[in-house]
């Protein structure tokens, strides 16, 4: 018997990529870090893979070098590369790595000679996110460096690449003022003679919205679990691939007045039942969702009652009969008006990324539905 759980439809997953790929001429890169996205990177790479994904995309070298251990050898890059990290493990490895700046060349120009191979690189521009990348004041230095590497056969600049400010507000200035600056800074990188395989700039919102920003690759993250970077009134066609949901511990009858949960946030206007849910901000419930966060249970979609706690929360039920041991959901895909990681980020103030990511990594047992991407027998718990 289980007490709360995170399950995830690793069939939701591909078909979710499958859906993006499909409205696209270019290769998908499914973008699995943060232990992809809180869904289990491993079980979420191998679905996005059955699902037409040719490419998987993190942020860390640890996270690159676990997919190629697990034995993932499809292309992955990783691009968040702080100094004096081992590259050379990630160049032995043919995972492939970003340059965003001159000194992130020439530690990559370092490591492919310890690992006597060229490493392969994509070199990042700024088109205006002012994060990663070069500059576009900085970008010939950068391009010139690389095409002496290059034929020096230290690295193989295999892609040139950025990433969007506000694309998730279609229409915003900014999407075709950065996608003007990608192909200037294209044209320029042609000039120096490099001419990559894979030019990519499209994120989850570009991959549905802007087919002009599609190049070779796209890099979807947030959409292939399912959720959306847009608003409301754009249709995507996926499905939320997690559920979180617990059994309650335990209700009571209190009287009307009662302060409820830490300083009494929350008072009882009559007479009702509380029902005390096991999940809490240690197993990833924003502390913010006091006095807002929706979960279902007993048929109807009730705010949570009082202050989030480290390992509970608790519900005002009124005088419908919920009892020990019925289940309540936080959020999943939204059959039956049962709320979603969307309207959790709507109550508290914050993005769906943040919501699922949150249960990454928690006590709280993840179990896998599906078959996608399981090796044959796997019965998908765990994981």
């Amino acid at each position: 018997m289980w007490q709360a759980e995170v399950r995830v439809d690793l069939d939701a997953i591909r078909d979710n990529v499958a859906t993006l790929r499909a409205g696209t001429t270019a290769e998908v890169m499914a973008v699995v870090k943060a232990d992809g996205y809180g869904h289990g990177m491993l079980p979420v790479a191998r679905a996005a893979l059955a699902g037409g994904a040719t490419w998987l995309g993190v942020a860390t070298l640890d996270e690159a070098l676990t997919l190629r251990r697990a034995g993932l050898t499809v292309p992955v890059l990783a691009w968040l590369l702080a100094p004096g990290l081992p590259l050379h493990d990630g160049v032995s490895a043919d995972v492939d790595l970003n340059a965003g700046s001159l000194a992130q060349l020439d530690e990559l120009v370092r490591a492919a000679r310890r690992a006597q191979r060229p490493a392969r690189v994509h070199l990042k521009l700024d088109t205006g996110l002012a994060r990663g990348g070069a500059t576009p004041a900085e970008w010939p230095a950068l391009l010139e460096a690389a095409a002496k590497a290059q034929a020096d056969g230290e690295v193989e600049v295999v892609g040139v690449w950025s990433h969007f400010v506000y694309a998730d507000a279609p229409g915003h200035e900014t999407v075709d003022h950065q996608l003007a600056v990608f192909a200037e800074g294209l044209a320029t990188a042609e000039q120096y003679g490099i001419e990559p395989r894979y030019r990519h700039i499209a994120n989850s919102a570009a991959t549905l919205t802007r087919p002009d920003a599609h190049y070779d690759l796209v890099r979807p993250g947030v959409a292939i679990y399912g959720l959306s970077p847009l608003p409301p009134e754009h249709e995507t066609g996926l499905r939320p691939a997690m559920t979180a949901r617990a059994r309650v511990t335990l209700t009571k009858r209190v009287p009307a007045g009662q302060g409820v949960s830490y300083g009494h946030a929350y008072h009882t206007a009559k007479e009702t039942t509380l029902a005390l849910v096991p999940l809490g901000y240690g197993d990833g419930v924003p502390r913010h969702a006091s006095n807002v966060g929706p979960v279902a249970l007993g048929g109807r979609v009730r705010t949570i009652a009082g202050r989030v706690c480290m390992d509970q929360i608790i519900l005002d039920c009124g005088d419908d009969p919920v009892a020990a041991g019925d289940v309540a959901v936080l959020f999943g895909p939204g059959d039956d008006g049962t709320p979603t990681a969307t309207d959790w980020a709507e109550a508290i103030g914050t993005i769906n990324y943040e919501i699922v990511t949150r249960f990454g990594g928690t006590r709280v047992p993840r179990v896998y539905d599906g078959t996608a991407g399981l090796p044959s027998g796997d019965p998908g718990e765990g994981a």
